[in-house]
């Protein structure tokens, strides 16, 4: 179907995809005090926007919104069809609580009680 548009109109209607993805998204990368978001992720990488996007390398860090979900080190970065893709070397998702040195035998209690 594509071969029957034109390159004006299959830019626009690229665009307005793009735009529309850009809206839809929550993911966004944090590299120092700098925010930037993403576009679509997948196992071993990442994608922005190559207008707006830095090079970045070393270590970044990945958000769905407020909530942290991995810590990523970025190697190498390419721009394909208006998208800088970045790749990972390694990325830890990050966890909701400290790791503990030792066996939990029990289950604690949540809240306690003062006794009166």
């Amino acid at each position: 179907m594509t071969d029957y548009l034109t390159k004006d109109l299959q830019d626009a209607i690229e665009a307005a995809r793009r735009a529309a993805q850009r809206r839809s998204g929550r993911l966004c990368v944090h590299d120092g005090d700098d925010v930037h978001p993403v576009l679509r992720m997948w196992d071993t990488g990442f994608a922005l926007a190559a207008k707006d996007a830095p090079i970045l390398h070393g270590f970044v860090d990945l958000y769905d919104g407020p909530r942290h979900l991995y810590q990523c080190l970025v190697m190498t970065s390419r721009v394909e069809e208006g998208e800088r893709i970045y790749e990972f070397k390694r990325h830890s998702r990050v966890a909701e609580s400290a790791p503990v040195d030792f066996e939990r035998t029990e289950a604690e209690p949540a809240l306690r009680l003062p006794r009166l």
